[in-house]
């Protein structure tokens, strides 16, 4: 059994097909979303999920974010903005904080 070298490139996990998600909005119609993430916050996990394909209501670079129901897996909207808000800067230090980990690494 060979082993591959550090530096070499694993090509199958690098162009890996991002998971999508359908979801049924208030109109049926199916949307489908990228998983970008699933990050906690004050205890309760939530998604963050990007529109997998053009849509009019939401636009390329939006991130929508759903909490986590485990125990029914399913996903619950979010009805506060100001939650929405804080779950957002929140991942954003964390993205940000791995960031400068993986920087002070290399």
């Amino acid at each position: 059994m060979s082993k591959k070298p550090e530096n070499e490139l694993d090509i199958e996990e690098e162009f890996e097909e991002p998971e999508l998600i359908e979801l049924i909005d208030e109109q049926g119609k199916v949307i489908n979303f990228k998983l970008l993430d699933v990050t906690e916050y004050k205890g309760v996990k939530y998604t963050l999920l990007l529109a997998a394909e053009p849509n009019e209501e939401i636009a390329e670079d939006e991130v929508v974010i759903f909490r986590l129901n485990e125990k029914e897996e399913t996903l619950e909207p979010v009805e506060s903005e100001e939650l929405l808000q804080e779950i957002f800067d929140f991942y954003q230090q964390e993205v940000d904080g791995e960031e400068l980990l993986s920087d002070e690494e290399n």
